[in-house]
């Protein structure tokens, strides 16, 4: 029984610091060429949203990330991160049509490799990716394709914003 007590907090301990990773740092530029340091939101809650700018359900996050944004106000800041293909053309229109407001940053797959944890083994990127960053810099939750749903962005919110 005591082998089993101990097992179970070393399982709690370990998830725990899955789910509160430090999120790794980044400056990244939007299409004007100005910067964007996740460090300048430190004491904010920052969603950090990987998307292409020609996926369906990029778009639908893009759509939620909106009224979030919405609801929080300046309690959450939205970065949104695009790799190649995509280039200031297609974020241009994209930020165009769907009147995005957040920054949206142009990245060399650097920085979305450092989030996803992307390596020989591990080479697949899927979109759209959504991390919830608390206010301490911590990666509160890692929401891929199939799990950014309403519910699961304002809960992990609400549990950030603690």
């Amino acid at each position: 029984m005591k082998r089993l007590a101990i097992a179970l907090l070393l399982l709690s301990v370990a998830m725990q610091a899955q789910i509160t990773r430090r999120a790794p740092g980044f400056s990244l530029p939007d299409v004007t060429y100005k910067q964007y340091d996740l460090a300048d939101y430190r004491g904010k809650v920052v969603l950090i949203d990987i998307i292409q700018t020609g996926c369906p359900k990029c778009i639908e996050l893009t759509r939620s990330l909106t009224e979030v944004k919405q609801k929080y106000g300046d309690k959450v800041q939205v970065l949104t991160i695009v790799t190649l293909p995509d280039s200031p053309q297609t974020i241009n229109a994209y930020t165009q049509r769907y009147g995005v407001r957040n920054p949206v940053l142009l990245d060399c797959g650097q920085v979305i490799g450092s989030y996803l944890g992307l390596t020989p083994q591990n080479p697949s990127v899927h979109f759209p990716h959504l991390f919830v960053i608390d206010k301490l810099g911590n990666i509160r939750r890692d929401l891929d394709e199939t799990q950014v749903t309403m519910t699961n962005i304002v809960g992990a919110i609400e549990s950030a914003l603690k």
